[in-house]
């Protein structure tokens, strides 16, 4: 029988897709405000990756990623990504649709784990009507992505950011 080991905290993080920035200043003010203070705050890039928001949220949307000082539990990510759709939820239009798409997650030694309400065979459930998605895997020193990661999280300059976090994420856990 093996023994029950529970896995270290990890790192928060969060995908935002907006197409008005003075929304994600708000979005991020309230996620601070539950999560703590945001120790990192990526650039904010063209989400050209798909169409598939345009439709909800606008045309020309942007893309950017946050995470948080604070570490939390593995088993707190669909509370969060709950919270976060109620977050969606408070900045809508009169009549429907999204202004801001938050994507939260967490990232380990080993991967980076995306949450989602949207089953699929790649997808084990969670609880409450949340999923997880195994989006990049960690080994020979970089995360990779594998055959059902986001284009955007395919492109260089995200894995390479990713692994800035993780460097970033294994300090933080060696000060522990």
């Amino acid at each position: 029988m093996g023994k029950i080991k529970y896995p270290p905290l990890v790192k928060l993080i969060m995908g935002l897709i907006f197409g008005e920035e003075e929304i994600s200043c708000l979005a991020k003010e309230s996620l601070s405000e539950r999560y703590g203070r945001i120790d990192f705050e990526s650039d904010i890039i063209p989400f050209d990756f798909t169409d598939y928001y345009e439709k909800e949220m606008g045309r020309n949307l942007k893309r950017g990623f946050i995470c948080f000082d604070d570490l939390i539990e593995v088993d707190s990510l669909p509370e969060i990504k709950l919270h976060t759709n109620e977050i969606e939820t408070m900045f809508t239009r009169e009549g429907g649709g999204r202004l801001i798409n938050i994507d939260p997650g967490y990232l380990s030694a080993e991967k980076l784990v995306l949450s989602t309400t949207k089953n699929f065979c790649h997808r084990p459930y969670l609880m409450k009507g949340i999923y997880a998605e195994l989006t990049y895997c960690f080994y020979t020193g970089s995360f990779h992505p594998l055959d059902w990661t986001y284009p955007d999280y395919k492109v260089k300059e995200r894995i390479e950011m990713f692994n800035m976090i993780r460097k970033r994420y294994m300090e933080q856990l060696g000060k522990q």
